[in-house]
């Protein structure tokens, strides 16, 4: 019968192989538990081996416990339970669920343009920082010193932030700094206050370190101001130049009411300017920072307008704080790359940071324009677009009676992915469902597509 059942293969050793069948046998209870095995010398001249190569095998079994060998009785197999067939393992429901819909098109906000992604210059920049002796250490705990001093210099021309390279810290997402910088302020600061709606990854952080959550009202005209001074908290986050999602940016006198509200309560306003690059209709705000660098604490990052898959962020901290964090933190490794920090440092000195960020301005400016025209012409009266001025998305509030999962899934049945806004949504909800749409990674005739594929999905 074994004779039967091996049939050696003749890329890999036969030792290998005969342990590897008994295993099956064993796991699928062809075997039963205290069963005895035929002897090294019996397997050996059944299988026409050598006794060395059965008993390799045997050894291997015992060794993770399938089988045990007693004395001179033999080997035996142990009490294992056998392991289910991989198609038992499949939940009932999904044996027959209906086959999905591919995906032809994908309305992703966190993408970004791969066709004119500068990968030839990344590419030449990156080897020549591999030339480097630097490049072959740890690296610095808050960031290489000249990736924080071309920062510096950038937030200086693009935002107004007049900062130096001590008060920058690298990272590898806005999440992380803000994990990490509420590991300073949890004990002097309990609550904090978050847009509602606002980022889910912001408040997610929070709630990792058990902060008090209140929440500033935003809708599609603005924050709501009315009730700050009635909060107890002293720290608030905010998106003020392109708010997550509505996309509609902090007036100069909000602004001013924010730093007023925060030199008032001696506290601190987290700005998160997110991708502030991208502005269409007129230059992009000034950062809050911008105007008052005591109190407020800036964070940025190369995902949106780079590669999200470069994983590098940036904070800049008021000076009463940066003492406190740096010595917090003086110990604990850089948790972002140090190549691809030394080679965006280059990229940057090069100008082609800048260069790069003029010419996407356009593409994305392009493809929203293109959106918003083929949105209006299928849907007429039946939506509303809101945040058209900036960002890499769009949200459509849908004037149809209809909830925001079926939106999604007759979407997907369709063959096109679009995005929920509820995850954004604390207290507040809308009165019609909001579906995000991000273009950044779609061709002009991919947006046209996805949207004439809406219609068919939705109307």
């Amino acid at each position: 019968m074994i004779n039967t059942i091996f049939a050696f293969k003749d890329d890999s050793p036969k030792y290998k192989q005969i342990y590897e069948q008994f295993k099956l046998f064993i796991d699928r209870g062809d075997v039963l538990a205290n069963e005895q095995l035929p002897s090294i010398r019996q397997l050996a001249a059944s299988l026409q081996v050598s006794r060395n190569t059965t008993l390799m095998a045997y050894d291997q079994l015992v060794a993770e416990g399938y089988i045990r060998g007693e004395g001179r009785k033999g080997y035996f197999v142990n009490e294992l339970e056998p392991l289910l067939a991989q198609e038992e393992l499949i939940p009932h429901n999904k044996k027959h669920r209906e086959s999905v819909t591919p995906t032809l098109i994908d309305f992703r906000a966190g993408a970004v343009d791969q066709t004119h992604f500068p990968l030839k210059i990344w590419r030449r920049i990156a080897n020549q920082v591999l030339t480097l002796q630097e490049s072959f250490q740890y690296g610095e705990p808050f960031g290489e010193v000249c990736l924080r001093e071309q920062i510096a210099t950038y937030l200086l021309q693009s935002r107004g932030v007049k900062t130096n390279e001590n008060a920058i810290i690298i990272g590898s997402s806005t999440q992380q700094m803000l994990i990490n910088l509420g590991h300073i302020l949890k004990d002097d600061f309990p609550s904090v206050t978050v847009e509602d709606p606002g980022y889910d990854g912001a408040r997610v952080a929070f709630q990792f370190h058990c902060f008090t959550i209140e929440t500033l009202p935003v809708y599609e005209a603005g924050a709501d101001f009315s009730q700050l001074k009635q909060m107890k908290s002293r720290l608030i986050y905010v998106t003020p130049s392109h708010h997550s999602p509505y996309g509609v940016s902090m007036s100069i006198q909000q602004r001013q009411t924010l730093i007023h509200w925060a030199n008032k309560m001696q506290g601190y306003i987290i700005e998160d300017d997110y991708d502030s690059e991208f502005r269409y209709t007129q230059q992009p705000f000034p950062a809050l920072a911008s105007i008052d660098s005591a109190r407020v604490i800036y964070l940025g990052n190369f995902s949106k307008s780079f590669l999200p898959g470069i994983r590098l962020s940036y904070m800049v901290l008021p000076e009463a704080l940066l003492h406190r964090y740096k010595n917090q933190f003086l110990h604990f490794e850089s948790t972002t790359s140090l190549l691809s920090q030394l080679t965006m440092a280059k990229f940057m000195e090069e100008g082609e940071w800048n260069r790069h960020i003029k010419r996407m301005r356009l593409v994305y400016k392009r493809k929203m324009q293109l959106l918003v025209s083929v949105l209006r012409k299928q849907f007429d009266q039946n939506i509303s677009i809101i945040g058209e001025q900036s960002g890499l998305y769009i949200l459509i509030k849908v004037h149809l009676k209809r909830s925001e999962e079926w939106l999604i899934e007759q979407a997907s049945f369709h063959g096109v992915k679009v995005y929920p806004t509820s995850l954004y949504f604390m207290k507040k909800n809308t009165d019609k469902p909001i579906i995000k749409l991000g273009f950044s990674n779609l061709s002009f005739e991919q947006i046209k597509l996805g949207v004439k594929l809406l219609k068919k999905a939705w109307l």
